[in-house]
C-alpha cells in the first residue's frame, strides 16, 4: 500500500465526517443521529423495500432492523408486508407515517439550507470548483464501490446482464441482433475449469459482466463484456477486461483474443487503448468485423 495515498484518504474522511455532521448526536438539530436521518430520507414519501434499503445503504440486517425499530418507536415509520402499501405481500417494506412525511419535508428543507453553508462562504468561481470536485469525488467513489466476482452464468443476475447485452447490440448493429446467427456461448464453457463469468455489482445490483473461455491449444477468448449505462464512464469496462485477462494469465494462458462489431466504436477504442492489436479473423462470427489479440503476462 502507498502510505501517502492512504494518509490522504484518511485525512479526507476525517474532514468530511466533521463537515457533514456525521459525529453529531442530533443531525441538523432534529433530535436523531445521521444514520436515522439518512434512513428516513431513503424511505421517502413513496416508501421502500427493506431489502433495497439494506443494499442501497450498505447496512447489515441487524443494524437496519434496529434503526427501523427506533423510527417506528418515534411514530415516523411503519414496517410490514409490501401489500400494505400496494406491493408484494411476501416482501417487507417501510413507509412514512403522516408524522414521518412532515419530518421528511422538514429534513429536505434543512438539507438544502445545510448544503448552502458549504457554498455561501465562497465566491462564484470557488463554488463552481467545489461542486465540480464533489462530482468527481462522487464518480470515483461509486467506481470504487463496484464489486467484480465470479458468478455462475445460470444465475438470474448473470442472465439479466446477458439479456441487457443482447438488447444493446440489437439496437446498435446495422441489422439488429439474432442470437441464432451468432456463434453460441454455452454455460458450461463459462464455468471453471473451462472458463469464467464475471459479474459486476453496485449495491448488490448487477451493472456489468464479462466472460472468458479457456480454449485448449489456443488463446483464451473474451466474450460478453457489457457495462450498464448507469455506470458508464467509470472505467468499469477496462476493469472487467483486466480481470478477465488476469484470470486467463493466472491459469497459464499467454494471450487473449476477441471479436467485435464495427458499430461498437467505444469498445474498439478501449481495446486499442489497453494494448489489443487487430488480427486476421479467427472465427466465423456473423456479426464480427474486427478481431483483436493481446499478450498477457504470466500470472504465476
Amino acid at each position: 500500500m502507498d502510505a501517502e495515498l492512504i494518509a490522504a484518504v484518511r485525512r479526507f474522511n476525517r474532514t468530511v465526517t466533521q463537515r457533514v455532521g456525521a459525529l453529531d448526536d442530533e443531525y441538523m438539530a432534529r433530535g436523531r443521529p445521521l444514520a436515522q436521518a439518512r434512513l428516513l430520507w431513503e424511505i421517502g414519501p413513496g416508501g421502500a423495500e427493506v431489502a433495497a434499503l439494506r443494499a442501497r445503504l450498505g447496512l447489515d440486517s441487524g443494524y437496519l432492523s434496529r434503526l427501523l425499530r427506533t423510527l417506528e418507536g418515534d411514530g415516523l415509520v411503519t414496517v410490514g408486508p409490501a401489500d400494505q402499501i400496494g406491493g408484494d405481500g411476501r416482501v417487507r417494506s417501510a413507509a412514512l407515517t403522516e408524522t414521518g412525511q412532515a419530518e421528511w419535508t422538514e429534513l429536505d428543507k434543512r438539507s438544502d439550507e445545510f448544503a448552502w453553508t458549504f457554498l455561501e462562504p465562497l465566491n462564484a468561481h470557488r463554488r463552481q470548483r467545489l461542486v465540480a470536485a464533489m462530482a468527481e469525488v462522487e464518480r470515483l467513489l461509486v467506481a470504487s464501490m463496484v464489486v467484480i466476482a465470479p458468478c455462475p452464468p445460470s444465475d438470474p443476475r448473470a442472465r439479466a446482464c446477458v439479456r441487457a447485452y443482447a438488447r444493446e447490440v440489437a439496437r446498435r448493429f446495422d441489422a439488429g441482433f439474432d442470437p441464432a446467427l451468432s456463434n453460441p456461448v454455452h454455460d458450461d464453457a463459462l464455468v471453471p475449469p473451462a472458463g469464467v463469468f464475471l459479474l459486476a455489482t453496485l449495491n448488490d445490483e448487477p451493472v456489468g459482466c464479462g466472460a472468458v473461455k479457456l480454449h485448449r491449444d489456443a488463446p483464451a477468448e473474451i466474450k460478453r463484456v457489457w457495462v450498464s449505462d448507469a455506470v458508464r464512464g467509470l472505467g468499469l469496462g477496462r476493469r472487467l477486461l483486466g480481470e478477465l485477462e488476469r484470470y486467463a494469465a493466472d491459469r497459464g494462458w499467454n494471450a487473449v483474443r476477441l471479436d467485435t462489431n464495427r458499430n461498437l466504436t467505444e469498445a474498439i477504442a478501449l481495446y486499442r487503448a489497453v494494448g489489443y492489436r487487430e488480427i486476421e479473423p479467427y472465427n466465423t462470427e456473423h456479426y464480427a468485423h474486427h478481431w483483436f489479440e493481446k499478450s498477457v503476462p504470466d500470472g504465476t
